[in-house]
């Protein structure tokens, strides 16, 4: 077993600490401002003869304040990072200093959802990673036990073979095939040369071969007759077949100098009718156990299906992080940024989250690290096996009921843990055909029983958002991390398009959220009884809080309507001195988000978007999401897992007839559509019955044009709703999610008039 490498010369990587005292400057302002509107609140409180609206926008404000302190201490330190990935080429490739080996985990779950060309083409960038190939190793998890996945994989080793070198001999860029080969894009001629043109030709041609054999595939019921190999999968049911475990590829030793294709594994694990699988958390401890005893890197990294390599140097970025920390317990994990490809023109569903990302994200590195979000992220494998920092050796004490307990009673998965424990960095790696029926036993249903995996080791079980759980419970135990942000962005990803699927996303995130907060593993309860930092728990509780930031966005945006309809009011009239704060928070806060935007490199029209879209997931996906949480509480329901249906196009790629509708809002028949649609209608009833008055003029009113203004912008926020009400097909509102929200609303304006 090799020693570990001597130490580096040079930094592998830096941290720099940006200049945001004019940004801190603003946010404190503000919440000057929201603390003065608060004050101004509680001491009018009594003068007014209708406490409801006047306490419950105080209710509410109180909230929106705690949410902005929230964010001012996330945004507080930014930080940005430079690694130096020729440096540690230069460290490694020295002779004297091994490469590590790296296990790289694809999950996947639904061909029909998830069309395997996707999954094809993030396998195929990863095999084509500038680093060792013989100490890489591609492990595709497919929870939906397709013969079409497994076959389209062994297809794309066949095309790997020719990719890979390919790619390494005239150093291509972009190394995912169906990015490379898009004509439109010149920046993908890396040579001029005839040699070049003449095997260009011959790699698009051999790409256009594989995707056609996978769409003839994918047409038919089975990719072939289930004999040989495939047999396996002859009569099977997703939900109740073995483990499933195939050797696609093997790096032989005898390779010289590291090159060819990395290793690729194939695996379905067992799964059992009356056995909880616990979705994609429980798939990525079979991984972890799988790779364990087949080749037992000490680092992992996990990508979801449509997360793909956009820069053939990330493993060199992370392992300058992973290899270069002083102290180890800096970096437990790193994570790459979630960028996307094919975004959409000015965000129109804001869910590509770029703002968020360079100023929430490096602000959060700047306390205890970011969040792990679940895809593109590196990890050390002893701290997925609950190790804390700077221990010297976790497995020297333990015996062997402890390991049992622990990690399980495979004696290979024990010699496996033993040797990362003791912190090597060159563990044995262990001969294939030797370690498939050990990769079995790990892999099955039962056994799990009686041991740790998921609640102190592995991905953690519990919520619907396996990432956040899984990184809140490192961070607890003191470990930090560190975002990675290289130029060009390590990978990118494929984000929802259309309103149904943004929305289903966001109702999973925010339950698996729910989930998170009200349990024994909560921020709140691992910073008074575990290592995370307050601030880290404070930042924690941003994201956290959508759940039940849902009822103050819903009950603020129905205020308005409720004054109107009850000749009521909530907003200081005109000729008070505070009506100068509240317009000050709503230009402030908007100019400062709106610069935020600018200097990312968006429009005027992309905030804006962000700003609506954000009202929309609060009323829809984070109410839904919340209720769910309420259900799960009371026990009368337990959490489904939703996969997001995945789009394997980019602007390039749109369908000309499409182009005139790309971005609008599509509907369905979901329920989180209906608070939405509610709202918009409540707030154009408030309007209307507010017009009558004023034309009857026959009473005094106590609302004015603070409220009308309000209920002016609500709708403004709803517009798609708007427009969905007179559409058709996809973009108008379904009538049966009317007919219910024309109830509702009813109900609403029938209940202010009898508050009256």
């Amino acid at each position: 077993m090799a020693g570990a490498p001597k130490p580096h010369p040079f930094p592998l990587y830096e941290i720099q600490f940006g200049n945001n005292r004019i940004s801190r400057t603003i946010e404190i302002i503000i919440l000057f401002l929201l603390l003065s509107l608060i004050s101004y609140r509680l001491f009018s409180l009594g003068s007014h003869i209708d406490h409801i609206p006047w306490l419950l926008a105080l209710i509410c404000e109180s909230w929106f304040t705690f949410v902005w302190i929230i964010v001012v201490n996330s945004k507080w330190n930014q930080i940005q990072t430079k690694t130096y990935p020729q440096r540690l080429l230069q460290w490694l490739g020295d002779g004297k200093s091994e490469f590590p080996a790296v296990d790289m985990f694809v999950t996947t779950a639904d061909p029909e959802l998830e069309p395997p060309i996707i999954t094809v083409n993030t396998v195929l960038s990863l095999l084509a990673v500038d680093y060792p190939a013989n100490k890489l190793a591609v492990y595709v998890s497919d929870d939906g036990a397709s013969p079409l996945t497994f076959y389209s994989l062994i297809e794309a080793s066949k095309f790997a073979k020719l990719w890979v070198p390919f790619c390494k001999k005239y150093n291509v860029a972009v190394r995912t095939p169906f990015r490379y080969f898009n004509s439109t894009n010149p920046i993908f001629q890396e040579d001029s040369s005839l040699d070049f043109q003449h095997e260009w030709k011959k790699m698009k041609d051999e790409y256009s071969k594989l995707s056609r054999k996978i769409e003839e595939a994918s047409q038919d019921s089975l990719p072939q007759e289930l004999t040989g190999e495939f047999s396996i999968f002859a009569n099977i049911d997703r939900r109740d077949h073995p483990t499933i475990i195939k050797v696609i590829w093997e790096n032989k030793k005898h390779v010289a100098n590291g090159d060819g294709v990395p290793h690729l594994i194939y695996i379905s694990r067992e799964k059992r009718p009356k056995r909880s699988h616990h979705y994609k958390a429980g798939a990525m401890n079979v991984l972890t156990r799988v790779s364990g005893v087949m080749t037992n890197a000490p680092f992992m990294l996990n990508v979801d299906c449509d997360f793909y390599v956009n820069d053939p140097k990330v493993v060199l970025h992370a392992l300058c992080f992973l290899l270069g920390a002083e102290d180890e317990r800096d970096v437990g994990f790193v994570q790459f940024p979630q960028t996307f490809i094919g975004g959409l023109k000015d965000d129109p569903y804001g869910n590509q989250l770029k703002v968020i990302m360079k100023y929430l994200g490096r602000g959060i590195s700047g306390i205890q690290g970011p969040f792990y979000q679940g895809t593109g992220c590196f990890h050390r494998r002893k701290v997925i096996y609950g190790m804390s920092p700077n221990v010297a050796n976790a497995s020297g004490k333990a015996t062997d009921k402890d390991r049992w307990e622990m990690f399980g009673k495979s004696k290979p998965f024990a010699i496996s843990t033993t040797q990362i424990l003791s912190g090597s960095l060159y563990p044995e790696i262990p001969i294939f055909p030797n370690t498939l029926e050990a990769a079995k036993e790990v892999a099955s249903c039962a056994y799990e029983s009686g041991t740790a995996w998921g609640q102190k080791v592995g991905w953690m079980y519990g919520s619907a958002t396996e990432d956040m759980l899984t990184g809140l419970t490192i961070q607890s135990k003191g470990w930090k991390s560190v975002f990675c942000v290289p130029d060009p962005p390590g990978f990118l990803g494929s984000a929802p398009t259309s309103g149904p699927g943004v929305l289903t996303q966001q109702k999973r995130w925010t339950t698996g959220l729910m989930e998170v907060v009200i349990s024994k593993k909560s921020p709140i309860i691992l910073t008074l009884f575990g290592r995370l930092q307050f601030r880290q728990c404070l930042a924690y509780l941003w994201s956290m809080g959508w759940p039940f930031r849902s009822i103050f966005e819903i009950c603020y945006a129905l205020l308005p309507a409720y004054c109107i309809i009850n000749n009521s009011h909530f907003q200081p009239k005109i000729n008070e001195a505070a009506i100068i704060i509240q317009a000050s928070i709503l230009i402030i806060y908007n100019l400062y988000t709106l610069s935020e935007y600018i200097r990312t490199g968006e429009s005027l029209r992309a905030w804006w978007n962000n700003q609506r879209m954000w009202r929309v997931y609060a009323s829809g996906s984070w109410l839904l999401g919340f209720l769910s949480g309420v259900v799960k509480v009371f026990g009368l329901s337990e959490t489904v897992f939703e996969v997001t249906k995945k789009d394997h196009s980019s602007d390039e790629t749109l369908d000309k007839d499409e182009d005139s509708n790309v971005g609008r809002f599509t509907f369905d028949e979901s329920p989180l559509f209906v608070p939405g649609t509610t709202i918009l209608l409540v707030n154009l009833a408030a309007l209307f019955i507010g017009f009558l008055d004023i034309k009857q003029n026959n009473r005094s009113r106590s609302w004015s044009l603070g409220e009308t203004i309000c209920s002016v912008w609500v709708i403004l926020m709803y517009w798609p709703f708007l427009k969905g009400l007179f559409g058709k097909g996809k973009y108008g509102i379904p009538l049966s999610t009317v007919v219910k929200s024309v109830g509702l609303a009813m109900l609403f304006v029938h209940a202010c008039k009898r508050a009256n």
